[in-house]
C-alpha cells in the first residue's frame, strides 16, 4: 500500500480520482485535505479488498479494473450483489454506521487498483464537508436500492427477463463483465447465458 502523494504514478492517479463520480465536484481545499488520507492498493484477480465479517472497514474508489460485492453462506455458496468499475466506489459505510461487521466481501473481478481511506478517517472527512456527506449518503442509498432491486429481480423474473433487464440497466457493463461472472450474477450457468445471448441477439 502506497500513499497516493508518494506513488510514482501519482499524477495519473490524481486524474483518475478527479473523474470519480462522487469526488469530481470537490473544491481545491477539499482535495488538499483528502489526498493525504488516501493510499493506493493493488489487487490480483480474485483477491479480496474487504472480507465478509470484518470489523475493520475501508472506503474504496476504483481507479482501474472491476470489483464485485459478494455474500457467502456458511456452506460457501456465493451470490454477487453488484459490480463497480473505474470511476465508481464501494463502501462498508452502512455497516460502520450500524456498528455491525461487513455483511459482504468486496472482490477483484480483474486486476484492480483502488484508492483507499480507513473508514474512521473517511467519516471524519465527511463530517467536515457536509455537502460531500449529503452526496455520498445519497450514493450509498442508491447502491442499497440497486442491490435490493437485483435481489428481487432474481426471484420475480425468468432467465431471459433477468438478462434483458441487465442490458437495459447496465449497457456500459454488458461487454466488460466476464461471462462466468455475469452468469453467476444472473443466477445462470455460463452455457445458459450463451444460449440466451444468442437468442436475444445480445453481445
Amino acid at each position: 500500500m502506497t500513499a497516493i502523494t508518494q506513488h510514482p504514478q501519482r499524477n495519473t492517479l490524481r486524474m483518475k480520482l478527479r473523474e470519480n463520480r462522487l469526488l469530481r465536484e470537490l473544491r481545491p481545499e477539499q482535495w488538499e485535505a483528502l489526498e493525504p488520507l488516501l493510499a493506493v492498493g493493488e489487487y490480483r484477480k480474485g483477491e479480496r479488498l474487504a472480507r465478509q465479517g470484518d470489523e475493520e472497514m475501508v472506503q474504496f474508489f476504483v481507479l482501474e479494473g472491476m470489483v464485485k460485492r459478494v455474500v457467502s453462506n456458511p456452506e460457501g455458496r456465493e451470490m454477487i450483489l453488484r459490480f463497480a468499475v473505474e470511476g465508481e466506489m464501494d463502501t462498508s459505510y452502512a455497516a460502520w454506521r450500524l456498528r455491525t461487521p461487513i455483511p459482504y466481501s468486496i472482490v477483484a473481478v480483474t486486476r484492480v487498483r483502488a484508492a483507499e481511506v480507513p473508514m474512521p478517517q473517511w467519516v471524519e472527512f465527511l463530517e467536515a464537508n457536509p455537502d460531500l456527506k449529503q452526496r455520498f449518503e445519497y450514493e450509498v442509498m442508491k447502491l442499497m436500492s440497486e442491490v435490493m432491486a437485483h435481489t428481487i429481480t432474481l426471484h420475480l423474473l425468468n432467465a431471459p427477463g433477468r438478462l434483458s433487464r441487465f442490458h437495459r440497466k447496465h449497457p456500459d457493463l454488458a461487454a466488460s463483465i466476464p461471462k462466468k461472472e455475469l452468469a453467476a450474477y444472473l443466477n445462470l450457468t455460463p452455457e445458459t447465458l450463451s444460449r440466451l445471448k444468442q437468442k436475444l441477439g445480445k453481445p
